[in-house]
């Protein structure tokens, strides 16, 4: 699983305190398991995990969490169903397994140095694994679930959406220290005026690429932006 930077939120220091987190331990105070891909040369137990894994995620995306059964993904792993109990209690935890597998990918967003371009970043990320990954299938899958059912819901805002929250206000923070943001920037409204805008797309329709990814930063990015920056260089471009 990848690491999230987290960076504190104290608006009048130079440079934030950087925080790593690592999504596993938010994953594990929750009492679930998040391991990384079976790759050749693993133990036969991650090969059987990972065909666990990709067997709900086509039943998933085929038939919906409300006809998913644990005996069906055992049959199509080629599995017993007590290998399947030994990892997960139930069809919600191994559920969110599957999403915690497929979103950490596309958490990280590294830090350039450039502001506009890690803002870009975070909507891209968003995008990209919504619209060209596996993830974008088996959430719209589960969205009812997520919303309606505790045992899926609490548990995915707890682990994939406080990660995606934690990144973004790193980013945010970056920002805020380079100077390019203001110092009074809401954060949390900021994070989701940035990765809202992908999911209403998601729900509703409309183009989910680059562009788009670009167009919905930039205009963040005009609300955030610090006015003495702005002066800054406009001075400079008038001399």
């Amino acid at each position: 699983m990848g690491e999230i930077r987290h960076a504190a939120s104290r608006t009048g220091a130079k440079t934030p305190t950087v925080h790593t987190v690592d999504t596993v331990d938010i994953v594990s105070s929750l009492g679930f398991t998040a391991q990384p891909r079976a790759v050749l040369g693993r133990p036969r137990s991650d090969v059987a995990r990972q065909s666990i894994l990709d067997a709900a995620r086509d039943l998933i995306v085929r038939f919906g969490f409300e006809d998913l059964h644990l005996e069906h993904v055992a049959a199509k792993a080629g599995v017993g169903k007590a290998t399947i109990y030994r990892r997960w209690s139930s069809k919600e935890a191994l559920a969110l397994d599957l999403l915690l597998e497929l979103a950490t990918p596309h958490l990280v967003v590294v830090d350039t140095g450039d502001t506009r371009e890690e803002l870009v970043a975070v909507v891209h990320n968003t995008v990209r694994a919504l619209a060209e990954t596996p993830f974008g299938m088996v959430l719209k899958a589960l969205m009812s679930q997520i919303a309606i059912n505790p045992a899926l819901g609490d548990s995915f805002r707890r682990t994939i959406v406080t990660a995606r929250q934690l990144e973004i206000e790193a980013v945010l923070q970056r920002g805020i220290a380079r100077r390019d943001l203001r110092p009074d920037v809401d954060v949390a409204i900021s994070t989701e005026l940035l990765v809202a805008p992908v999911y209403f797309r998601l729900v509703l329709g409309g183009n989910l690429d680059r562009r788009f990814a670009e167009d919905v930063a930039d205009a963040v990015l005009a609300g955030l932006r610090n006015p003495r920056r702005r002066a800054r260089r406009s001075a400079r471009q008038a001399e």
